[in-house]
């Protein structure tokens, strides 16, 4: 898979996330105006997501989650893209299958923030792929994306927030 973004760009977007990331426990809802960081640059520099920043890139869909938002991504980890069967992420790369493996990324996304608070049991999140994503909470409060868990809730980014789910999400055939 192709990896083009330099290292010392990734490490300014690290220190900028941990500088953000430091800014103070604030409280109350909505976004922080003091994170700078967008969702691409936010996820780049979690250092948990470099299969999912290659996608991007290799799908041209980076400047549109650069874009003005808000947006929700339910982002999945390295090791969710690791643990898909063997061969699938080849065969997605593929130019035949480019259309399909947007969809699949766009199936991540939908339009406006929601923080985890504002998510409920039984909720129906439409994405920008057009079908939507099924909303579950556990016993235990742990919010549940189709059949994967949020890990990570409330990333904010300058335009909008990420949940990190350990699990691909794929859309309905």
């Amino acid at each position: 898979m192709r990896r083009s973004v330099p290292a010392l760009l990734l490490l300014l977007v690290a220190l900028v996330f941990a500088v953000a990331a430091c800014g103070g426990d604030d409280e109350g809802s909505g976004s922080d105006d003091s994170v700078t960081t967008d969702i691409v640059d936010t996820a780049v520099a979690a250092g948990s997501f470099t299969t999912l920043a290659s996608l991007l890139e290799a799908t041209d869909l980076v400047e549109t989650l650069k874009g003005e938002g808000p947006f929700t991504v339910f982002a999945p980890t390295d090791d969710a893209f690791a643990a898909l069967p063997a061969g699938t992420l080849d065969e997605l790369g593929k130019p035949e299958n480019a259309e399909q493996l947007k969809g699949i990324l766009l199936y991540h996304v939908a339009e406006g923030e929601a923080l985890s608070g504002d998510l409920s049991d039984g909720q129906e999140v439409p994405t920008v792929q057009g079908a939507s994503v099924a909303i579950s909470i556990d016993d235990a409060g742990t919010v549940i994306v189709n059949d994967a868990n949020v890990t990570s809730a409330d990333v904010e980014a300058s335009n909008g927030v990420i949940h990190v789910i350990d699990g691909v999400l794929l859309p309905p055939s």
